[in-house]
């Protein structure tokens, strides 16, 4: 018996191990992000959202970053930079990213549009910029690559 439980909890953390390879790896630190496209040859795709109040950045998630289509066409192209602005206390966000964000928000999101997707070159130069679509996971890559 001792036996199966083992073997269980291994079989169940194996599982969560490859779940979180296969997960799409955010960064949230504007200069690694630009250490990693420059490493790699990639472009950065610098995502503003209000992940616990704006609906779109919501739809946004679930219908394009969270699936595996998009990762998949993504993980060897771009580098991903989250800049999340949540307002829920429960979701509050350190200080040091809140002001990280903030200056992020006050270089490419002057307006303060969510979501709003800005496409960089691995130094930091603006390629394009777009927002929420109801569109496929691989139409939304394209449109990203595109830039």
């Amino acid at each position: 018996m001792h036996c199966k439980k083992w073997l269980t909890a291994l079989m169940i953390g194996c599982f969560l191990l490859i779940q979180n390879l296969s997960a799409q790896e955010w960064q949230t630190n504007f200069e690694k992000a630009k250490d990693l496209a420059q490493k790699n040859d990639n472009n950065i795709v610098l995502v503003f959202q209000g992940s616990d109040w704006c609906a779109p950045c919501i739809k946004l998630d679930r219908e394009v970053w969270s699936t595996d289509e998009f990762q998949n066409l993504a993980k060897d192209r771009f580098v991903m930079l989250k800049a999340d602005f949540p307002r829920k206390q429960k979701n509050r966000l350190p200080e040091a990213q809140e002001e990280h964000n903030k200056m992020l928000a006050s270089k490419y999101n002057p307006n303060g549009y969510f979501p709003f997707v800005v496409v960089l070159d691995a130094s930091g130069k603006v390629l394009g910029e777009t927002a929420y679509e109801k569109t496929t996971p691989k139409a939304y890559f394209s449109k990203l690559n595109a830039f």
